[in-house]
């Protein structure tokens, strides 16, 4: 569950970041970037495994294109064209129904077993959730407006549901580091010619100081350590109760944004980062 959690944390951040750069970086350009460097950092450490796994990878060529598919070239690149339409807002309840999603279809698609604990658990997170998005504001919530935006934060989570579950049955013999190094190399492929069109079309983005911290953090931090304790995690303990630790997002991207953008934090939404909390741990 730790890996699960410093995923969440790190993914966190990306948040951040998509927010901070969605004027300054078109979303396929940035997808695109972070995948290549994420691809130089895993290089040298999954290179050995894929070599001596390759007999692998070639036998289950599908399952391996397919999660690079949904979980590197569509869903970070979703959320990224959702940022640039759709408010922080929608974004963040949108994305805190992914555990649910992920819940369900582990329980209907690989029988994973979900006791009254962990729906109760879930329940008190979203409610959590809703609380701190809303900073405790029903006339907020009423007033929430959904755009065409929204409808790729929906699809994003939805490819992030599907990549999460297709791991439950990642091919015996495959190491993580070879699952990594196969699905970004071929994520990043899937991507070029996104990333052709753009540069075309868009033009460039300015290379300075912050677009390329930016860059190395989705891309090394975001990327390669983060999907790596992810996969791990549900490896070891199931997509069920890994996808639990998600529910803790919306909270770790808040006290960022205090911390880092001197966003308000008020009392309603400090109690509903203890509701989160609660629930996780009684879901986990």
């Amino acid at each position: 569950m730790a890996l699960a959690t410093l995923a969440t944390v790190i993914w966190s951040g990306n948040f951040i970041i998509a927010d901070a750069m969605a004027r300054s970086i078109p979303p396929v350009q940035l997808a695109f970037w972070r995948w290549v460097i994420a691809l130089c950092a895993v290089a040298p450490f999954g290179v050995r495994h894929l070599r001596r796994e390759w007999a692998v990878v070639r036998a289950h060529w599908k399952f391996l294109s397919c999660a690079a598919l949904l979980g590197v070239t569509l869903f970070n690149t979703l959320i990224y064209t959702a940022g640039r339409t759709s408010p922080a807002t929608n974004m963040a309840l949108l994305a805190a129904a992914s555990p649910l999603v992920i819940t369900l279809g582990a329980r209907l698609v690989w029988k994973e077993a979900m006791g009254p604990r962990r729906w109760a658990g879930a329940a008190l997170s979203l409610v959590g959730i809703v609380v701190l998005i809303t900073r405790g504001s029903l006339t907020t919530l009423l007033d929430l407006h959904f755009s065409s935006g929204d409808l790729w934060m929906v699809a994003a989570m939805t490819t992030f549901a599907l990549y999460s579950l297709m791991l439950k049955r990642k091919p015996a013999g495959l190491s993580g580091l070879s699952l990594l190094l196969a699905t970004f190399g071929l994520g990043t492929a899937f991507l070029a010619p996104a990333y052709a069109w753009s540069l075309t079309t868009q033009g460039g983005f300015p290379v300075h100081v912050t677009t390329v911290s930016a860059l190395l953090y989705v891309g090394v931090l975001s990327s390669a350590v983060a999907y790596f304790c992810w996969n791990k995690a549900i490896a070891t303990v199931g997509v069920g109760r890994a996808s639990v630790i998600y529910y803790l997002e919306p909270a770790v991207v808040a006290l960022l944004a205090y911390l880092t953008l001197g966003e308000p934090i008020n009392t309603p939404q400090l109690a509903s980062m203890a509701l989160i909390v609660i629930g996780v741990a009684l879901s986990s």
